[in-house]
């Protein structure tokens, strides 16, 4: 055993340890609070974690029209809470807390929160993703003050104002379309000479009279002093590089999965996301991943709550078979 490992064993075995349970779920957005609905309903009295952005992802989209049995679309936020009821309703608990570290080298697995340290026989992992940084000069400088990577958080500062919008998915025109409300005029900026979103988005921003393109182009630099005044672009194509005025710019170009605290723990795949089977299980036994962490594929509000709860249905299978848990009725 390296020095490295033998200072984690240490710390592992000197956790002070708040609780026990049977599992935890890490991460609140539609994955996490499905699988904390169908444990509860076992009666595994499930712990789940929000993590710091509560509601996950889908908290950030105003209107999702896509999830069923809403006709007239759904505010992310206002979905997040029935989600939220519904599962402590059932007897689930919710801790609004962020997940500090994972240790899945031994059995019970544990658990480290701002606010104290758990143990789980089992684990469903739901954290999510991050928004992907352009890393370019002065967009971490400009965070916050021109730069935003939220449609919905930041929308209302730029009423009245040219802002850009870096992107060409469904993601990047669902928050063009949203900023049009407040801004004088949204301008997408492409590298591609064609978007990847979905014809009905595309559609809608083509017909917007708010809406702008430039295409082929990249940002290489975001430029301002106490707040963003200009973007440098190039010209994949051409090579030639302008600068631009701008109010403010949204980075909407995909998102990392949230993996950092179990690093070296467990199987990822090549797109960075943790590998699962079927039945949602890991490369740990008893370690579950559902929603845009273990997703790279569909990432939709529905498919991570169904993964949800087959990760959760997964659990309580495990449980049952290790003799922590009697099989229970799942639906």
């Amino acid at each position: 055993m390296g020095l490295v490992e033998k200072i984690k064993h240490v710390k592992v075995n000197t956790m002070e340890i708040v609780e026990h349970r049977q599992v935890m779920i890490l991460g609140g957005g539609p994955a996490g609070y499905t699988a904390a609905l169908y444990a509860a309903r076992a009666d595994l009295k499930p712990l789940l974690v929000t993590g710091m952005t509560l509601y996950g992802q889908a908290s950030q989209t105003t209107c999702i029209e896509n999830y069923p049995g809403f006709p007239e679309g759904v505010d992310g936020n206002d979905l997040g809470r029935r989600l939220d009821d519904q599962a402590k309703r059932f007897g689930a608990e919710v801790i609004y807390d962020s997940v500090q570290c994972v240790y899945l080298q031994q059995r019970p697995f544990k658990v480290c929160l701002s606010g104290g340290n758990y143990t789980a026989d089992s684990l469903i992992i739901s954290m999510g993703a991050s928004a992907r940084k352009l890393n370019v000069p002065g967009e971490k400088e400009l965070t916050g003050r021109g730069v935003s990577f939220c449609a919905t958080c930041d929308g209302a500062f730029y009423r009245e104002k040219d802002i850009h919008i870096v992107g060409g998915g469904d993601s990047a025109l669902e928050e063009a379309l949203f900023l049009t409300r407040f801004a004088r005029s949204v301008t997408i900026i492409h590298r591609r000479d064609q978007l990847r979103a979905g014809a009905i988005l595309e559609n809608r921003a083509r017909s917007n009279p708010k809406i702008k393109f430039i295409w082929d182009s990249v940002v290489r630099e975001i430029i301002g002093e106490e707040k963003v005044t200009n973007l440098r672009l190039e010209n994949v194509k051409t090579g030639q590089q302008e600068i631009i005025p701008s109010d403010g710019v949204f980075i909407s170009i995909g998102h990392i999965p949230n993996t950092g605290v179990l690093e070296g723990q467990l199987k990822l795949t090549e797109h960075g996301t943790i590998e699962i089977d079927g039945h949602m299980e890991t490369s740990v036994e008893g370690v579950f991943a559902a929603g845009e962490i273990a997703d790279p594929i569909y990432r939709q509000v529905v498919t991570s709550a169904g993964m949800g709860a087959a990760a959760a249905i997964s659990a309580i299978k495990y449980l049952a078979s290790i003799g922590e848990a009697d099989i229970a009725r799942v639906n």
